[in-house]
C-alpha cells in the first residue's frame, strides 16, 4: 500500500535540507540585488572612500560632490568613475547573497518557523547577525576594493623637504602613482600590475604582514555593520507596513521604503564606516598615516579633526545610499518573486 503523508509523518519544515530551492532563490536574488545596487552608485561610492581617507591637510582636493565627480571624469574618464566597481561587484554579490539568505533563515529560526510573531527586536537581531556573517565571508575583497578606489585618486601626498637643486612644482592631478613622484621616492608608487584585484591583494600580503593584513579593520567593520544591517532590515520592513499597505505596493513606494531605510541606518552608523576605511588603508605609505588599531584611529581623528572627522564623506554617502538600498531591496524582492520564493 502506498504511504500517505500525514501531519505526523510529513517532514517538518525545520528539518528540510539546508540547500533547498527556496534558499537557493534567496541566494541568487540577494547576489543580483547587490550587484545592481552598487553599480548604479559606483562613482559616489568611490568619491566617499576618497573623502574619508584623504589627509586633512589636503581635504579641499576632493570637496563638493559635483566638482569631485567632474574631476574624476576629467582626469580618468568613465574608467575613473567606475574604478573599483569590478571588485566591488565581485565582493557584493556573495556579500549580499549571504546577507539576505542568512536574514531570511534567521527570521524563520527566531520565530520557530512562523509559530511566534516577527517583532522589531527579532528583525534587528536577525539583521545584525546576517551583517556580521556576510562581512566575515567577504572582508578581504572589501579591503582590496578600498585600496583600488583610492590608488589612482589624485590626492597630493605629504611632501618631504625637496632637494636644494629641485624646482618647485605643483602636484600633478593625474593619479596617485604620478603624484607620488612629486614628493616621495618611486618605491612608494603603485605600478600598473598593482592596480588590479590580484596585484593589490599580493601587495598587501607581501608588504603589510601577510594574509592577516587582509583583515585589518574587520572588528571596526563588524561593529558598525551589525547595527547598520539590523536597523536597515528593521526600518525597511516597518516602513513597508506604513508606505505600502495592501493595494498600494507600487514600485515607487517600494523604492521609497528602501531609500528611507538606508538613509536612516547609514546616518546612525556612519562613524564606524569611516573607521573601517581608515584601518583598511593605514598600510598605504602614500597617505602618510598609520594607526595601531581602531581605537587609536578614533582617538587621533577626534584629536585632529574633532567629531566632524567621523562624518567626512557623509553627504556623497547619503546621495549614494538612498538609490543603492532602494535598488537592492526592490531588485531582491523582484527576483525572489520571479524565482517563486516566498
Amino acid at each position: 500500500m502506498q504511504a500517505v503523508n500525514t501531519p505526523d509523518t510529513a517532514l517538518p519544515e525545520a528539518r528540510k535540507p539546508f540547500l533547498n530551492p527556496q534558499i537557493t532563490s534567496y541566494f541568487i536574488a540577494g547576489g543580483i540585488a547587490g550587484a545592481a545596487s552598487r553599480t548604479v552608485v559606483s562613482p559616489l561610492e568611490r568619491l566617499k572612500i576618497i573623502q574619508q581617507v584623504q589627509p586633512q591637510s589636503m581635504e579641499g582636493q576632493y570637496k563638493g560632490v559635483w566638482a569631485s565627480l567632474t574631476r574624476m571624469w576629467r582626469e580618468e574618464g568613465v574608467k575613473g568613475l567606475m574604478r573599483g566597481n569590478g571588485i566591488n561587484c565581485l565582493r557584493i554579490v556573495p556579500y549580499s547573497a549571504v546577507q539576505f539568505t542568512t536574514y531570511e533563515q534567521l527570521k524563520k529560526y527566531f520565530t520557530n518557523y512562523g509559530a511566534t510573531p516577527l517583532d522589531t527586536p527579532t528583525r534587528l537581531t536577525a539583521g545584525a547577525l546576517a551583517g556580521i556573517t556576510s562581512v566575515c565571508a567577504t572582508y578581504p575583497l572589501d579591503l582590496v576594493r578600498s585600496r583600488l578606489s583610492i590608488a589612482t585618486a589624485s590626492i597630493p601626498l605629504p611632501a618631504s623637504s625637496p632637494p636644494a637643486n629641485s624646482m618647485p612644482s605643483q602636484p600633478s592631478l593625474t593619479s596617485a602613482y604620478h603624484t607620488a613622484s612629486v614628493s616621495r621616492p618611486a618605491v612608494h608608487a603603485f605600478g600598473p600590475q598593482e592596480l588590479t584585484m590580484w596585484g593589490m591583494t599580493l601587495r598587501v600580503v607581501r608588504k603589510e604582514g601577510g594574509v592577516r593584513a587582509l583583515y585589518r579593520g574587520i572588528m571596526a567593520t563588524a561593529t558598525g555593520v551589525a547595527p547598520y544591517v539590523g536597523i536597515n532590515f528593521a526600518a525597511y520592513e516597518a516602513l513597508r507596513g506604513v508606505i505600502t499597505p495592501p493595494g498600494k505596493s507600487s514600485a515607487p513606494r517600494k523604492l521609497l521604503c528602501g531609500a528611507l531605510a538606508g538613509s536612516i541606518s547609514q546616518t546612525l552608523t556612519y562613524p564606524f564606516d569611516v573607521l573601517r576605511r581608515k584601518m583598511q588603508v593605514t598600510g598605504m605609505d602614500a597617505l602618510g598615516v598609520k594607526y595601531s588599531g581602531a581605537l587609536d584611529a578614533l582617538q587621533r581623528i577626534l584629536k585632529t579633526e574633532g567629531p566632524r572627522g567621523l562624518y567626512r564623506g557623509l553627504w556623497p554617502n547619503l546621495l549614494k545610499v538612498a538609490p543603492s538600498i532602494a535598488t537592492s531591496f526592490f531588485t531582491y524582492e523582484l527576483v525572489k518573486e520571479l524565482l517563486g520564493a516566498a
